[in-house]
């Protein structure tokens, strides 16, 4: 069976034209990120796949990525732009951060923000905060992501947004949900629990690994979840960047020799978030992705905010034909 197809809906694919044409292309289903909104506040969105879906007599999945025990940072001002080497404050009067991350912000510790696109480095307690220096900067917007390399926050597997999402996934025609940050099997059952409460028995559980804790307890996690989710991302952000590629291909063994399906997903087409045409090593990311056995593989904002989301699905479904037939 080849693998389903996944593109991320958002700004630049939610007319229904939009998503004909990425049906047409091969799709065969649609991530809904929450990580900031609810499934009432994408009703619209929703509401063009189903026209979509409806006037090409398909019905394509549709995944709701929740927020999950990620941190975040809190609600800015205005952008703010970080320069290399300046000195910024965390905290009142600076970037808010989670209070449960301060105790961790000890000399020497590196920050990544926004999914690791800006890396910080404590350096110790300022002015009605901690301070903190620019190693990579860059422009940070409210509500990013915040992760500390090397530490871990027992935080709730579920929000209250999380809870309420899951309460209507049914009724909006969701066919699959992604928790982020699993860290052990307890976050799946939680998750679980609130679907079979809300009569989402028959919705699939996607298990995204993304830090070590998930990493370290990935035997527990493939038999209870429906798919495992290789997200590199911030997956990436929790090792050497190196060392990546080598644990995609240990967790795609593990899961093989387990018959359990298993996704790769993030960065598969980036080059494509504003170009036409992908560079050669991305298409042999997929092409191998494939070959190690992915049930699915997923583009984000590729599709989401990109210039060329029908041309990046077509050459996403392009790329896993040609490895399915040389499989």
């Amino acid at each position: 069976m080849m693998p389903e197809i996944y593109g991320t809906l958002g700004p630049s694919c939610c007319d229904t034209d939009t998503l004909c044409a990425m049906l047409d292309a091969g799709m065969t289903g649609m991530r809904l990120n929450l990580s900031h909104i609810t499934l009432h506040d994408a009703a619209e969105e929703i509401e063009s796949l189903r026209r979509a879906a409806e006037r090409r007599g398909t019905k394509p999945q549709l995944l709701i990525d929740l927020q999950g025990p990620e941190l975040r940072i809190g609600v800015l001002q205005r952008p703010l732009i970080l320069s290399t080497a300046e000195d910024v404050l965390l905290g009142p009067g600076g970037i808010p951060v989670p209070e449960i991350v301060i105790p961790a912000l000890i000399p020497g510790q590196h920050i990544l923000l926004d999914d690791g696109k800006l890396l910080l480095e404590t350096v110790g307690p300022g002015k009605n905060g901690i301070t903190a220096r620019v190693i990579r900067g860059g422009t940070l917007q409210s509500r990013k992501s915040i992760a500390l390399p090397g530490c871990s926050f027992h935080t709730p597997p579920l929000t209250e947004q999380d809870l309420l999402n899951l309460a209507h996934a049914e009724d909006y025609g969701v066919t699959g949900v992604m928790q982020p940050f699993v860290r052990s099997r307890a976050d799946l059952s939680a998750v679980r629990a609130a679907l079979d409460k809300n009569g989402g028995q028959r919705i699939r559980l996607f298990a995204k690994i993304e830090n070590r804790e998930g990493l370290e307890h990935l035997d527990e996690l493939i038999p209870a979840c429906d798919e495992i989710v290789i997200a590199r991302g911030d997956l990436g952000n929790s090792m050497p960047l190196w060392e990546l590629p080598r644990v995609q291909k240990e967790i795609s063994a593990k899961c093989r020799a387990a018959g359990r399906d298993f996704m790769v997903v993030t960065q598969m087409l980036d080059s494509m978030t504003h170009r036409p045409v992908p560079t050669r090593a991305e298409l042999s990311d997929i092409f191998n992705a494939v070959l190690d056995g992915a049930a699915s593989v997923m583009v984000t904002g590729e599709t989401a905010s990109g210039e060329y989301p029908v041309e990046t699905i077509r050459y996403l479904v392009r790329t896993v034909r040609e490895a399915e037939a040389f499989a």
